[in-house]
């Protein structure tokens, strides 16, 4: 038997939104909880996200008179994810469809406060059981003082760092279209209104991930429930075939921790292990370059879990999301779903509908790289584009010089310049913009449908007609810049059952051993079926496995 230096009940290995979720459901049931944090900072990349939670049927909807049923959301599930194996089971979605609104309910039971995102439509609306209004939640605005000293060890949220503003994840396609609408002027007035107001009282406005790790953090610290920081989990120890507890590397010592009812693995993903990307991933995706996910997502309690016996599957899954060279709020990449730019590979054609989800966009990019070279594509617009739109934290119609003086952006006054300069085939490119414009103009793209459905249209300029997503691109001076298949983490993982207990290759289950997050394999499978599908999942099943512990 091994011998121990501290002692609990229950062990979350990870401080995100499954981590601090699973801690919580523990104490609610009477029981204690230790959360540990390898690195220096709170919440990963739950904190670091948008923070934003894709829960079908929750509360908030219920409430607001929002249409929402348990058979749409898996006829949802059925229609965009269809049979991808066990890691989207009929028993894991309806877990997750089922108790994700009494997660919710719980948090909300605990002071946690939120707000639909109304409008921020499923990312696949026109699909069977799809919503156009949405299924996603978010934090509302969290005063991060409250958490007194641990305000310094929260992970900042990216948002707030690219735009220096309290905004809300849901309102991002009005900020970005800030001089394009009344309601997107007035939604920015407001979101800068509000965080200097904040600031003018002392306040530290939390929104996005920052808001929803900050909440859960402050219930976790009033519940005196321990997180310790700086704490590495090196191996989980197996007693009687059952995971008995945690050896932690904590502040350069060795600690041995018993975890009565059970270990969680809630630590992120391998997007920042290049061993594992190469092994893995597309062959064009090999470099954690573009990854925006957690410095902490370096696979190895994945790895471990192998070690010890756990199946794992969908391991080449990844939330993609296009970036660019710049790490600039322009990494959002809305350009892509404005009117009057395209994607295009080396051969200067068109591979996808640019407004479609990040995810779909970047599959689309990899998938045509493996006949036309297409990492990095380009995407290309031209001067009446640059003078309707802001760029970067910049005033419309300004591109940063310095975007021009590292090489980041093109600029060319002919179209054959424009791609000489980026590897692009002139002729190709020409022949493209030539069946593109004339489509552009009535508003409608019959090879990729953009602006079609209800997500396209939600991020397009609200401004623009008769399709706010489509408009020729004809009047110089030209530009491009080069776009890359960027992460905001894997997805791709353990294999764990409904009650997100880790799963053996036979099925069998290790007995106290769970996992969530991305460093599962998702029950949306091999798809992102809106906004916060990652954090919900994480989420819901490090609930569900802090319930589960609690009864065994």
């Amino acid at each position: 038997m091994a011998e121990w230096d501290f002692t609990t009940d229950f062990v979350s290995i990870g401080s995100g939104g499954g981590g601090l979720a699973s801690a919580l459901a523990v104490n609610s049931r009477g029981y204690e909880a230790l959360v540990l944090e390898k690195r220096e900072l709170v919440g990963g990349s739950t904190a670091m996200s948008g923070g934003v939670l894709w829960i079908p049927n929750n509360p908030l909807m219920v409430a607001e008179g929002v249409e929402d049923s348990r058979e749409d959301a898996m006829a949802y599930f059925e229609d965009v994810v269809g049979d991808v194996g066990p890691a989207s089971s009929y028993e894991r979605r309806e877990a997750y469809i089922n108790r994700g609104p009494e997660m919710v309910s719980f948090l909300q039971g605990l002071g946690l406060t939120f707000r639909r995102c109304e409008g921020y439509s499923d990312y696949y609306p026109d699909a069977k059981g799809g919503k156009a209004r949405g299924r996603s939640i978010e934090g509302v605005v969290f005063d991060g003082h409250r958490l007194g000293p641990w305000f310094e060890k929260l992970q900042q949220s990216f948002l707030f760092e690219m735009s220096g503003l309290a905004a809300y994840t849901g309102d991002a396609a009005k900020l970005v279209n800030f001089n394009r609408s009344p309601k997107a002027l007035a939604v920015s007035a407001r979101t800068w209104a509000r965080t200097k107001a904040a600031f003018a009282r002392g306040q530290a406005p939390l929104t996005s991930g920052w808001s929803f790790i900050g909440q859960m953090l402050y219930v976790a610290l009033n519940k005196e429930i321990p997180v310790w920081t700086n704490s590495a989990a090196r191996d989980i120890i197996i007693e009687d075939g059952k995971a008995a507890g945690v050896v932690v590397q904590r502040d350069g010592k060795e600690v041995r921790v018993l975890a009565r009812r059970g270990v969680l693995i809630s630590s992120g993903g391998f997007s920042h292990n290049t061993e594992m990307r190469k092994r893995y991933l597309d062959p064009a995706a090999t470099t954690d370059k573009f990854s925006f996910s957690n410095p902490g997502d370096t696979g190895e309690m994945i790895e471990l879990a192998m070690s010890l016996g756990a199946a794992t599957d969908l391991m080449d899954e990844v939330v993609w999301n296009p970036c660019k060279e710049i790490n600039d709020f322009a990494v959002f990449e809305s350009d892509r779903q404005r009117p009057g730019s395209i994607y295009v590979d080396a051969a200067g054609q068109r591979f996808v509908n640019e407004a479609s989800s990040y995810l779909e966009v970047c599959k689309a990019q990899l998938e045509r790289n493996h006949t036309v070279k297409a990492v990095p594509a380009w995407v290309i617009f031209d001067d009446d584009f640059r003078r309707r739109y802001a760029f970067g934290k910049g005033r419309p119609g300004v591109i940063p010089k310095a975007w021009f003086e590292s090489g980041d952006y093109k600029k060319a006054d002919t179209i054959d310049e424009l791609a000489a300069m980026c590897g692009i085939d002139p002729a190709g490119l020409r022949a493209t913009l030539d069946q593109f414009n004339p489509n552009a103009k009535r508003g409608v793209d019959p090879e990729f449908h953009t602006g079609e459905g209800a997500y396209n249209q939600y991020l397009g300029d609200p401004k623009w007609k008769p399709n706010n997503c489509l408009a020729p691109i004809e009047k110089g001076p030209f530009y491009a810049s080069a776009v890359y298949p960027g992460d905001v983490g894997t997805c791709g993982g353990i294999l764990a059952d409904e009650n997100a207990r880790v799963l053996k290759p036979s099925g069998e289950a290790i007995p106290h051993l769970y996992a969530t997050g991305n460093a599962t394999a998702s029950v949306m499978g091999r798809k992102y079926l809106g906004a916060g599908a990652s954090i919900g999942n994480s989420s819901v099943f490090g609930y569900l496995a802090g319930l589960d512990a609690s009864k065994s």
